[in-house]
């Protein structure tokens, strides 16, 4: 792919998500999206075979990035409550800078229980996957209770945060810089504080 058709591509990708994030998926035609990209209908069939193909890869292309970060989280030699703030942090800033993309891949894919979301629970069931090998390891070294199932809590973890973009996306909660970092800190000890171990527990296994 020569530079160009990579920007094409790209030009296409982003008016898909404009498009997505203010019709809904099921709403729109894919002459909506050549309409908004400024391209000819037939030079977006070129590069994607239909508006499932666009939505499947602005998914694909963003939860690949998603899944990476979660890994480096947890190569870090940091306490389990560093590894979860890296991960909020990745996701909330990722809302404050792309909220029509986060829209799209909440509301349109991981949402959609009966359709996309199905389609993709291996990508979706990995990132809560590897979040729970995190909270596994801290159980291991005492940093987190023994009782709480691992899955279970990284479920929570990412619910919550889930929940927060939520109320963004709904215009329940602030947008402003000073919330988007607050809100790092608060989901991760709303979440961590229910978590972690006693200092005595703590103290035993070291």
């Amino acid at each position: 792919m020569t530079a160009r058709q990579a920007d094409r591509r790209e030009q296409i990708l982003s008016a898909a998500v404009r498009v997505f994030a203010k019709r809904g998926f099921h709403a729109c035609r894919v002459s909506d999206i050549a309409d908004e990209a400024g391209v000819a209908h037939g030079l977006l069939y070129h590069y994607f075979s239909s508006k499932d193909e666009l939505l499947d890869t602005i998914f694909l292309e963003r939860w690949t990035v998603m899944l990476e970060v979660i890994r480096a989280a947890d190569a870090e030699p940091v306490p389990v409550r560093e590894k979860l703030y890296s991960i909020a942090s990745f996701i909330v800033d990722s809302y404050r800078h792309d909220p029509d993309l986060m829209k799209v891949i909440i509301v349109e894919v991981t949402r959609a229980a009966n359709s996309f979301g199905a389609k993709h629970l291996g990508e979706i069931s990995a990132a809560f996957e590897l979040i729970g090998e995190i909270v596994a390891k801290a159980q291991a070294d005492g940093q987190v209770k023994p009782d709480v199932e691992a899955r279970f809590a990284a479920m929570a973890f990412y619910g919550a945060i889930e929940q927060l973009l939520t109320g963004w996306i709904f215009g329940l909660l602030p947008r402003d810089d000073d919330y988007y970092e607050q809100a790092k800190t608060m989901v991760v000890e709303t979440i961590f504080v229910g978590l972690e171990a006693p200092a005595a527990a703590r103290l035993e296994v070291g």
